[in-house]
């Protein structure tokens, strides 16, 4: 069940990241510059994020396998549209529905998680969930770069489109909603009753925290592997175009290492998994400073360490949704996790659309030859983002542990808090 699961879930990462390599490409198929380039990404990530929730109280309505299965089917049909779109307003509208497509897939898989597998290996599952779908964004580096070398858009495009059916028989023979139940829905809400669910979830603590959490530590990650990370390391720091697919593919591998990991430490130690994610923050922020403040290129292997952690914080953010698993009741998991959902893509939606911006402010008239200079300029916006996002974490932290002491006082049993 997860195997299948996580597998459709990596398509809809392979599809979200296929325009990270050919962004240099697409403004010349569509005679565009840095910030309508940046609004493919910055629609796609507006919608998954728009999403969210609708697809959480989906989830909990009708089951994961239904709404995975519609996911399924749209990702392969936005993509089939994107791969012969022949203006910028087609192009437009194939990847608002990517967005669409991808968003129904991973509350999906997560949901099945706690329905598969005992409560001690949940934490360690997740982990897994989230990094092994990323083997994805590896086809979308490296494999992609070749075929659209050697292969044309169009085919590039639809061959990728073609793999999503092949997974939506595998889910309709083999995926169920947990054991002895091919479908398991839920009791059918009033608006009304809508509305209280959802203030319930955001008015918990707990939501709150893994919101922010978050939103702090993978949108470098997704500015990098979605759009503007193979355009900074070819034309900022002089890589080949092979390298930089290549160094692409290391924070996947660096996420796929470092999941097992975040997962023991979050299942072990769930008083302190704030504390990892404003690590990860301090971390990402300090190699970065490093790579931007360097005289000239940054040596190979700065770039690496740059990738490696990174990459890391993919893993981190996943620590926001078992914060949200323990503070919420099984009926309201899937929209909270649509909530906390939220947080990474708004924030890599926002920091993608005003780095597209400040390359264009930063560059001589209608130009799109970016200097390092102005990609400096451009990948500085991020600091904003993690200041912003250590201070909620830390404020909100609080709360969840004054929270968790007066219920552990109450009840007098050990619970866990952040």
């Amino acid at each position: 069940m997860w195997g299948i699961g996580v597998a459709v879930y990596g398509l809809a990462v392979f599809h979200r990241s296929s325009l990270a390599v050919a962004g240099l490409v697409a403004t010349e198929r569509f005679g565009i510059g840095a910030s309508q380039l940046a609004v493919f990404t910055m629609l796609q990530l507006l919608v998954y994020a728009f999403m969210q929730v609708p697809v959480g109280l989906l989830v909990d309505r009708y089951g994961s396998r239904t709404v995975l299965s519609a996911g399924a089917v749209i990702l392969a049909l936005a993509q089939t549209g994107f791969a012969f779109a022949d203006s910028y307003p087609l192009a437009l509208l194939a990847r608002t529905f990517v967005g669409m497509g991808d968003a129904m897939t991973f509350i999906c898989v997560l949901r099945l998680v706690p329905s598969w597998f005992p409560a001690r290996k949940v934490p360690l599952v997740s982990q897994l969930t989230g990094t092994v779908g990323q083997i994805g964004a590896i086809a979308a580096a490296v494999p992609m770069t070749w075929a659209l070398g050697h292969l044309g858009w169009t085919r590039a495009y639809l061959t990728a489109a073609l793999i999503g059916p092949v997974l939506l028989v595998l889910l309709f023979f083999f995926v169920h909603d947990g054991p002895g139940a091919r479908h398991r829905r839920g009791t059918a809400l009033k608006p009304r009753e809508v509305g209280r669910s959802l203030r319930a979830s955001w008015y918990q603590p707990g939501t709150r925290l893994g919101f922010w959490i978050h939103f702090s530590t993978p949108f470098s990650s997704h500015l990098m592997g979605l759009l503007w990370g193979f355009p900074f390391l070819v034309t900022a720091e002089g890589l080949s175009d092979t390298l930089a697919g290549t160094l692409l593919s290391v924070t996947v591998v660096a996420a796929l290492a470092a999941g097992p990991v975040m997962g023991v430490l979050a299942g072990r130690h769930p008083w302190h998994r704030s504390t990892v994610a404003l690590t990860m923050i301090a971390a990402i922020a300090s190699v970065w400073t490093v790579v931007l403040a360097w005289p000239g290129e940054a040596p190979l292997p700065v770039l690496l360490l740059l990738m490696c952690v990174v990459g890391v914080g993919g893993p981190a953010s996943m620590i926001g949704f078992d914060v949200g698993r323990t503070s919420n009741p099984p009926a309201r998991m899937a929209s909270a996790s649509g909530i906390i959902n939220q947080g990474g893509f708004v924030a890599a939606l926002l920091v993608i659309v005003l780095v597209g911006w400040i390359l264009d402010w930063r560059t001589p008239g209608a130009s799109t030859t970016y200097t390092p200079e102005a990609f400096h300029w451009a990948m500085s916006v991020q600091y904003l983002f993690w200041g912003l996002g250590a201070v909620q974490i830390w404020r909100h932290r609080r709360d969840v542990r004054r929270r968790t002491t007066r219920e552990q006082v109450a009840a007098g049993s050990s619970m866990v808090a952040d």
